[in-house]
């Protein structure tokens, strides 16, 4: 089924007030797996309620409107759709707990063809309720793998950011835990993709898989750690395309380039030689 290509075109999301506590920061941060050596001080900040900090890669969840590309009614066929992208920018730290409200809206559609697929790109805004100052914004793409042809822009899709040619400067190994994806659902994304097996079968895997979301998170830890010695004011961007799926319980390697305050990255599982997130970039604060 094609896509609806004008509604989708003009379609906003309502506004979403969303209020988080501590203990959601909390639990986001144990989701990608911080806090597994509770004798490490510098994550056990991010898993503590005393002096807590809040780890960047949360503004991929913060002010979300989950679900919202389905409740649009656009003609997207659900079991095809795959998170392609994703990337944020943080123009403020983000709080351990406190109101934000998110806007979310459709910035660019590519038709690219009825056997080819389509890609949505959006954009989230979010918000600090109480003073209006912008917090954050969060860019993603989708690739609907189902519903091309219905006669759209067939302009190129973005151009990918080139890596390195030249072996990493830093490498970061961070297990996942076998529980990660039943701890980071908790965070909104209840897909049964990332917990029921006979699911993650019917879509070809050999069981539940790995949010992308997540992997994408151990990915900003692993570049919190190397480059930022776990300051979180100090990441303020971060891009990078999902590539392959991670199994929960794999070791991720993240591969870091660094020119001053611009970074590449690629993420892969140890063992598969799979790269799971590439063409990755981050800019670092000095």
């Amino acid at each position: 089924m094609p896509l609806n290509y004008e509604k989708l075109k003009n379609w906003k999301t309502p506004e979403l007030d969303h209020s988080y506590s501590a203990n959601d920061s909390i639990l986001y941060a144990l989701g990608i797996g911080l806090g597994q050596d509770p004798l490490d001080t510098q994550q056990l900040r991010f898993v503590y309620e005393k002096e807590l900090q809040t780890l960047p890669t949360m503004a991929t969840i913060l002010g979300y409107p989950w679900g919202w590309l389905h409740k649009a009614d656009v003609g997207v066929t659900r079991v095809k759709l795959v998170h392609a992208e994703q990337g944020i920018r943080i123009f403020k730290t983000i709080a351990s707990e406190g109101e934000l409200i998110g806007n979310t809206e459709v910035t660019h559609i590519v038709d690219k063809g009825k056997e080819k697929g389509a890609l949505i790109y959006s954009e989230r805004k979010v918000y600090e309720k109480k003073t209006g100052d912008l917090v954050f914004s969060a860019t993603a793409t989708t690739f609907c793998r189902a519903d091309g042809g219905f006669d759209g822009p067939t302009s190129q899709s973005k151009p990918l950011q080139p890596m390195p040619d030249r072996e990493p400067d830093f490498v970061c190994d961070l297990a996942t835990l076998p529980q990660a994806a039943l701890i980071y659902r908790l965070s909104g994304d209840r897909n049964p993709l990332h917990i029921e097996p006979s699911v993650g079968r019917a879509a070809g895997f050999s069981g539940p898989i790995l949010h992308g979301l997540c992997t994408f998170g151990v990915a900003g830890h692993a570049i919190l750690k190397t480059l930022c010695h776990y300051d979180p004011t100090k990441l303020i961007a971060m891009n990078a395309r999902f590539s392959a799926p991670v199994y929960p319980g794999e070791v991720i390697r993240t591969e870091i380039w660094r020119d001053q305050e611009k970074v590449s990255f690629r993420a892969l599982v140890l063992g598969r030689d799979s790269v799971v997130l590439n063409n990755g970039t981050a800019e670092i604060r000095s």
